[in-house]
């Protein structure tokens, strides 16, 4: 017996030696990833007890379930949903991680326990079946080395039990074990996986690490010195990488991109501790961005679902520059709206209101929501295109079930079929938001159903109603101050790769009224609420706006500082047909064709003019008419709607116009007598008698004209002050060329 028992003991160190060398050993094209692994394994000393229990939970619910032909493990009943608790953000990280891998290698474990003869046992029941596997792959990953109890920690009955168990028995395990992996022919059990799923690891793994920058709590320039202090070198894209380097992402301009061997170290420095940088999937800035490019200055925000609570600290940081409030919908518990309101204090977020109703709860007409603008509807979805789906879960509050289908490759059709039926719902849901102009709609899916059908199905059915401009689908507009080049397909799509994860991104934007005129104020406000201006857009009063239009038409304004900026806010606009240019002549042509058509007097412009040499005299039309009481009714008209007309905001277009004469001295036939008209209806000498080619014909004068002497010698200024502009009129003469009337005299 005593030799038997040291046989044993050697064969158990043997089987121990061999799994720590076959652990070590390495393939060439995936060399970094297995050292890393092989140095996290010397790490490990176990977990708290409460981590199992909770990994236990979530691997009952997620476990690929056999037929029933082939069950030959049984996991027990687990119809209901497990109740989860957490004591920190890490022990939830790594209970959903420890269950992840349980799930990897299901197949693998179970084979374990029966090659072993450690299952089936009546000391362990079906419904800890589950506590009994998890524990296993933890066991193993410590080459069933014993773990390290923590004094502080509270011990659960059911794990104690469990561990003794498998530890009793930890030799014929590891026997087992090296039996299975040369079975497979694999060096370690990460080779038994499928080939996909190993690739989809690797991908996974060397994702790059995207973090957005607070600027509630710093600004750009401060993290470029604070990183460049620390060791790190700006480069100009991720193919530029070397170890300590970064970029700025061609989308995002406040959006850095770190090597994803970095995590750890970037997380332990103070900027990230502050909350001055923080980590988040790309996918979500792209959402917000796009959200925050549509806003005005003091236009409302929804966020149709909590998700993230990053996301919407982001989405607040980027209206730094407005007055913009951010509606979130979905929190139902008091605490959970506690445990938001310290997150965003501590970020230094203060525009934003919860809701506790759902968002298809919330009604269009809602009092609290009436200057929201934009929707952010980031639905829940089969989430296939994420990079990380343990992180995806824990910050969106997602299906633990998205592991098995990442696993398995692909979703369910029913599944697929209530995410995508859900999603149409939400969507067509905020089309019914009358007063809301645009809608964000962002998903993480890979699947048509979820993507592009939604968005066609909502815009076909009409449910935003006939009194309102319909929605269509327009290029997504990111920040004017990015990298990246306006973007010139419809939706917007990155699919999986070794650099991004995927993203699907739709905006649905309603059309423009050809008769809506967009006026410079809210030009201005939206590119205030980007933060295009130095300053915030102040509102002025009633007497400041007609000084600085008095002022703007008496001088031509030069470009100034905030111009550029402006034109290029401008030139990244997706309304095209929006254009202003502002003349003198066009002004007063606007001005007068709209008190014309008051009256219903017409005037007749001669557009083309010949040159006569300087040495002609200008020959200039007869007036037939005098000052009438229409007149003088008119002119009391006008300058009783003169402030009226000031506060219209007219849409102005380009002319060109030759101004009739306001002193028109000619040759008369009882003399030379300067016959003054009236300015102000100098037009009706415009209609008289045609000759028989149609055309007016000229007044005749004398072969000799002598200078008019006149008592006022620019009286045209005098005319010229109902309409608060310096008019500079000028005689015409029959063949069309204009001089200056003291030239003429």
């Amino acid at each position: 017996m005593p030799g038997s028992k040291s046989n044993l003991v050697s064969l158990h160190e043997d089987v121990i030696n061999d799994t720590s060398d076959l652990s070590e050993m390495k393939i060439s094209d995936e060399k970094g990833s297995v050292e890393k692994r092989t140095k996290t394994l010397i790490e490990k000393n176990g977990y708290h007890d409460s981590v199992y229990i909770n990994a236990a939970k979530i691997f009952q619910g997620i476990h690929t379930e056999k037929r029933k032909d082939r069950i030959l493990v049984r996991y027990g009943d687990d119809s209901v949903p497990p109740t989860l608790t957490f004591k920190d953000e890490y022990s939830q990280h790594v209970s959903y991680e420890l269950a992840f891998n349980a799930l990897k290698y299901q197949d693998l474990l179970e084979e374990v326990l029966l090659d072993s003869c450690v299952y089936p046992c009546q000391s362990i029941p079906d419904e800890l079946t589950s506590l009994l596997v998890v524990m296993l792959y933890d066991l193993q990953d410590r080459k069933f080395q014993a773990r390290e109890i923590f004094d502080e920690e509270e011990p659960v009955a059911e794990v104690r039990k469990t561990e003794c168990y498998l530890y009793s028995f930890r030799t014929k395990l590891a026997a087992a074990l090296a039996r299975c992996r040369i079975k497979h022919g694999a060096l370690s059990i990460e080779y038994i996986l499928p080939e996909t799923i190993r690739k989809q690891e690797q991908r996974a793994s060397a994702l790059p690490l995207c973090v957005w920058i607070n600027t509630f709590k710093i600004s750009l320039q401060d993290v470029f010195r604070d990183l460049k202090k620390k060791g790190f070198t700006r480069v100009e894209s991720v193919s530029d990488f070397d170890h300590y380097t970064y970029c700025i992402d061609q989308h995002c301009q406040d959006v850095l991109v770190f090597p994803s061997s970095l995590k750890e170290e970037l997380l332990n420095l103070d900027l990230f501790a502050d909350c001055k940088l923080l980590l988040q999937d790309k996918s979500r800035s792209l959402a917000v961005h796009s959200a925050q490019a549509l806003l005005n200055t003091d236009d409302d925000i929804i966020v149709a679902h909590v998700g993230s609570h990053l996301t919407i600290a982001h989405m607040s940081v980027l209206t730094i520059h407005s007055m913009s409030r951010i509606f979130v919908c979905g929190i139902k518990s008091s605490a959970k709206a506690d445990e938001l309101r310290n997150l965003f204090s501590h970020m230094g977020c203060k525009n934003i209101q919860l809701l506790h109703e759902d968002f298809t709860e919330v009604g269009p007409t809602d009092p609290r929501l009436q200057k929201a603008k934009v929707i952010l509807l980031l639905p829940k979805c089969s989430g296939l295109g994420v990079g990380n789906p343990i992180d995806f879960i824990l910050n969106e509050h997602g299906d633990a079930g998205l592991l098995r289908d990442i696993l398995q490759g692909s979703v369910s059709e029913d599944k697929l079929s209530i995410l995508a039926e859900r999603q149409l719902n939400e969507l067509m849901h905020a089309m019914k938001f009358n007063k809301v102009q645009a809608i964000v709609y962002c998903t993480c899916s890979v699947y048509p159903e979820e993507n592009e059908l939604v968005v066609k199905k909502a815009l076909e059915s009409g449910v935003e109603g006939n009194k309102v401009q319909p929605y269509r689908v327009i290029p997504p507009i990111f920040s004017t101050c990015s990298n990246s080049k306006a973007s010139t397909e419809t939706f917007f799509k990155m699919e999986p790769s070794e650099i991004s994860s995927g993203c699907f991104l739709a905006i649905l934007e309603r059309e423009k009224d050809s008769s809506e005129n967009v006026s410079v104020k809210d030009i201005l406000a939206r590119a205030a609420a980007k933060g295009l201006l130095d300053s915030t857009v102040v509102e002025k009063s009633k007497k400041e706006e007609k000084k600085q239009k008095v002022t703007q038409r008496r001088r031509n304004i030069t470009g100034s500082g905030i111009e550029p900026k402006i034109a290029e806010f401008l030139h990244h606009q997706t309304v095209t047909g929006i254009k202003a240019e502002v003349s003198m002549s066009k002004a007063v042509s606007n001005v007068q064709q709209k008190n014309v058509n008051r009256t219903n007097s017409y005037v007749q412009l001669k557009k083309s003019v010949n040159p006569i040499s300087d040495t002609a005299l200008p020959k200039v039309l007869r007036h037939t008419s005098h000052l009438s009481s229409m007149g003088k009714a008119y002119d009391r008209q006008t300058l009783a709607r003169k402030p009226c007309t000031e506060r219209k905001r007219v849409a102005l277009k380009p002319v060109e116009i030759v101004l009739p004469p306001v002193i028109t001295p000619y040759l008369s036939s009882q003399g030379n007598k300067p016959r003054v008209s009236s300015a102000r209806h100098c037009f009706h000498g415009w209609t008289g008698a045609k000759s028989s080619s149609g055309r007016i014909p000229p007044p005749a004068v004398s072969k000799v004209v002598k200078p008019a002497v006149l008592s006022c010698p620019r009286p045209w200024l005098q005319e010229s002050s109902n309409f608060a502009l310096p008019l500079y009129r000028r005689p015409v003469n029959v063949a069309g060329s204009a001089r200056p009337l003291e030239e003429r005299m």
